[in-house]
């Protein structure tokens, strides 16, 4: 009913930059929240960063904070995770979380994306 598609994730060098991008599409009333999570080889899946959707409202993570920025596209149910001064720790599948409700009395759900991989290396 609900689809999360990223994409930008790739190779990048330590120090650079990229920026990650999900569409949510589908059956959608309403979004509470979306954000990024990640999972590295061997552990667990973590947050990233989170946003409220109605008043832009931000999470992040320890150890991106200063270094990544969450945006969102109200009209275009798109999340951003605009990423700088990366290090090999961020290498890992980035996946897209929502909180969507698919009509008026749904009640909240969790969606997930697909992921995408980064990989920081020179």
């Amino acid at each position: 009913q609900v689809q999360l598609v990223e994409s930008g994730g790739g190779l990048v060098q330590p120090g650079g930059s990229l920026r990650l991008a999900c569409a949510a599409s589908g059956s959608i009333f309403s979004i509470d929240t979306m954000g990024w999570y990640r999972q590295a080889p061997g552990k667990q899946r973590e947050l990233v960063a989170n946003i409220i959707t109605y008043n832009g409202g931000t999470d992040y993570a320890d150890s991106v904070k200063g270094r990544f920025t969450i945006s969102r596209d109200n009209a275009k149910n798109t999340v951003y995770l605009e990423m700088n001064s990366v290090k090999p720790e961020d290498t890992a599948v980035y996946y897209c979380n929502g909180v969507v409700a698919t009509t008026w009395k749904s009640g909240w759900d969790n969606y997930w994306g697909q992921g995408t991989q980064v990989t920081v290396s020179s």
